[in-house]
């Protein structure tokens, strides 16, 4: 069972009373400067004061997480600002003694295939954009930090069948498992919603799904305790509670969300 301790604070204040090297993964989505309409927190900061805030909340995560931890970064960006996500990388990792950027992830939140008989299938949700400069927005980023570059990860938690089957017996390492590594494009649909007010509550969540899919590729086993600095309405705490993480800490500065955070793991 998950112990949760879910604050009300800054986490940036909160995160400051946390020892050094306590957690073993971290996994969150902050506001992302576009202009979200937060109840609570304005999304509209100058681009430098932003990119600011951003080195002060990460360099508590990295002092408070473990040479052996993982930090798995979701951001996004708009079409008419696509730098900001590269941006945030750089500058968490080009300080001295920096966060490493171990994997670069894309979360593919629609997307349109081809099936060999030559018809279209679309799958997933995407916010449609109205523009005749700028291509629908489908995808965000998920980068995985480590302090070190060098942490393991169990990517057969989160592993799919091989297509072509004879690769199980031609390649070495498959050990007779049919069973290879996902890559780095998670195809991670929202799940389809009657009432944004009753069932999504918040302007900008990642699904549960993904902040599960961390948790796994991470190693459900190594994960004693996790943090998520910007908790929202809590998917990344149902993720926690699905694994069976034994601690999760959470700040959030809405009390509304907060609360449906709590409701939610109740």
């Amino acid at each position: 069972m998950t112990k949760f301790d879910l604050r009300r604070e800054d986490c940036v204040k909160g995160m400051a009373r946390i020892p050094n090297e306590h957690v073993d993964l971290v996994v969150t989505s902050p506001p992302y400067n576009l202009g979200v309409d937060y109840r609570k927190y304005s999304d509209r900061q100058d681009r430098q004061s932003y990119l600011k805030w951003c080195r002060e909340w990460a360099s508590q995560v990295q002092r408070i997480l473990k040479p052996s931890g993982s930090f798995f970064l979701n951001i996004g960006s708009a079409p008419s600002n696509p730098m900001l996500p590269h941006e945030i990388a750089i500058h968490l990792t080009s300080a001295s003694g920096g966060f490493v950027l171990q994997n670069t992830i894309h979360w593919i939140k629609s997307i349109t295939i081809q099936n060999r008989e030559g018809s279209l299938q679309s799958h997933g949700h995407f916010k449609p954009i109205s523009s005749k400069r700028f291509l629908n927005d489908c995808h965000e980023y998920i980068f995985h930090f480590t302090q070190n570059g060098r942490v393991e990860l169990d990517r057969l938690a989160i592993g799919v069948p091989y297509q072509d089957k004879s690769n199980i017996s031609r390649w070495r390492h498959t050990r007779g498992s049919d069973l290879r590594c996902r890559g780095n494009t998670w195809f991670i649909p929202y799940e389809t919603i009657q009432s944004r007010a009753k069932e999504r509550p918040h302007p900008a969540t990642f699904p549960v799904q993904l902040a599960e899919w961390c948790i796994k590729l991470h190693g459900v086993s190594r994960v004693h305790t996790m943090l998520d600095p910007f908790l929202g309405i809590g998917n990344s705490a149902a993720a926690a509670q699905r694994c069976g993480v034994k601690k999760f800490i959470g700040f959030e500065i809405d009390e509304t969300y907060l609360a449906e955070a709590k409701r939610r793991i109740g």
